[in-house]
C-alpha cells in the first residue's frame, strides 16, 4: 500500500494542495468548516506529514545530539536519560552518537544533521576544530572542557576542587598514606581530580611516593587489577587510605582489598567520586563526593537550546561536588595523629 501523500488529501476533500497545507498548518485563512473537512479526510486517510521537508525549509531538524565515545558505565545512563528528557521538555528529539573516528565525528557537528551538539571532552576535538566551528556556526555546549564562543559554551563539574576536598577529608580522618587510582590521562575530570589531590598532600606536607598513583582507567576491574598488582608488589607500604577517581574504581579497589584479607574501613579506608545510584547499596556503602550528573545533563540541554534560540551566548557553569559520608571509611586511630590533632587544638 503506497503513502498517503498531501494530493491524495487535496483530491479527496475537493481543495488545492495549498489550501491543505494552511488547514495542516494551522494559517488562519480559511473558513472553520473548511479547515475541519480537510482534517477529518486528512485523519481517516491516515495521512502524516512530511516532516523533513517542514524542517528542511525552516532550517532547523529539532533535533540535538550527544556525541561521546561510550555509554557504557552508571555515569552515562544517568546523563544521557537527564538529557533526553530535557530535550523532549523542550521540544527537541535527542540522539547519541558513540564513535571514536574524528571524520565521523566532525561530520556529525558540522553536517546540520542536527540543531545543536552535546560533546563530552574526550571526544578528539582540538582548538583548529573548535575554530572551524565558530566560523560555522555551530551550537554546542562542551561537558567537562572549558569553551566559551557566542555559540559554544561549557558546563563543568569542578573536579580539581572535590579531589582537593575528597583528599583533606581522609587526611582529616588521620590518614597519612593515601593512594590515588586514576582514570584516563587525556581526560579533564580525571587530571583535576589528580591535581586536586596531590594540592591538598602538598598543603598538609606530605611526601608524595609516586607509586602511590595507581592507574584504573575509570573501570572496575581495571581497579581492581591495579590495587591486587600493587599490593603484591609493595606489600611493606600498603596505604590506609585510596581516593579512587571513580565510584566503579572504588568498588573494584575494594572488592580488590577484600580479597587480599583486608577490612574495609577497618584497615584501610576507601573513597569514590561520583556517587552513582550503587554507591549506597554496596558493601560497605561507599564514601563518594556527589557530582551532579542529571543537572549537568539538564543545564547542558538547557544552556544548548537557549543559544540556538538566540536568548543567550556561550557561557561556562562550574557545578561543585559534595562529599557523601558513609562506611566505607573511617577515623585511623593513630595515637601519634590522637596526640598532634589534641595538641593543635590547644
Amino acid at each position: 500500500m503506497s503513502k498517503v501523500t498531501i494530493k491524495d488529501v487535496a483530491r479527496e476533500s475537493g481543495v488545492s494542495i495549498s489550501t491543505v497545507s494552511n488547514a495542516l498548518n494551522g494559517v488562519d485563512v480559511l473558513n472553520p468548516a473548511t479547515k475541519d473537512h480537510i482534517l477529518e479526510v486528512a485523519k481517516r486517510l491516515n495521512y502524516v506529514p512530511n516532516l523533513n521537508g517542514k524542517l528542511l525549509k525552516s532550517g532547523e531538524s529539532k533535533m540535538l545530539g550527544f556525541l561521546t565515545t561510550s555509554i557504557s558505565g552508571p555515569y552515562f545512563y544517568v546523563l544521557a536519560e537527564a538529557m533526553a528528557r530535557m530535550s523532549e521538555k523542550l521540544g527537541y528529539g535527542f540522539s547519541i552518537v558513540i564513535a571514536k573516528d574524528k571524520q565521523v565525528i566532525l561530520s556529525n557537528i558540522l553536517g546540520r544533521r542536527v540543531d545543536g551538539v552535546i560533546i563530552f571532552e574526550e571526544l578528539m576535538i582540538d582548538d583548529n576544530d573548535v575554530a572551524t566551528m565558530e566560523k560555522e556556526q555551530v551550537h554546542a555546549v562542551f561537558l567537562d572542557r572549558v569553551i566559551q564562543k557566542e555559540t559554544m559554551g561549557s558546563v563543568i563539574f569542578d573536579s580539581y576542587f572535590s579531589g582537593y576536598e575528597a583528599a583533606k577529608y581522609l587526611i582529616s580522618l588521620g590518614h597519612q598514606k593515601i593512594a590515588y587510582i586514576a582514570g584516563v590521562d587525556t581526560m579533564y575530570d580525571s587530571v583535576q581530580r589528580q591535581k586536586g589531590y596531590l594540592a591538598a598532600l602538598e598543603e598538609h606536607h606530605f611526601e608524595v611516593d609516586e607509586d602511590y598513583i595507581l592507574q584504573g582507567y575509570f573501570e572496575e576491574e581495571g581497579s581492581y587489577n591495579a590495587v591486587k598488582t600493587f599490593i603484591h608488589l609493595h606489600q611493606e607500604k600498603v596505604p590506609d587510605a585510596f581516593l579512587a577517581g571513580n565510584d566503579l574504581s572504588a568498588i573494584g579497589c575494594i572488592k580488590a582489598l577484600k580479597s587480599e584479607g583486608y577490612q574495609v574501613p577497618d584497615d584501610i579506608s576507601v573513597m569514590g567520586f561520583d556517587d552513582i545510584n550503587l554507591a549506597q547499596y554496596f558493601s560497605p556503602p561507599l564514601t563518594t563526593v556527589k557530582n551532579q550528573i542529571a543537572r549537568q545533563g539538564r543545564l547542558a540541554i538547557e544552556h544548548l537550546v537557549q543559544m540556538i534560540q538566540r536568548e543567550e551566548k556561550g557561557k561556562i557553569q562550574m557545578l561543585k561536588g559534595e562529599i557523601v559520608v558513609r562506611h566505607s571509611s573511617s577515623l585511623k586511630l593513630d595515637k601519634d595523629f590522637v596526640w598532634k590533632a589534641a595538641a593543635a587544638e590547644k
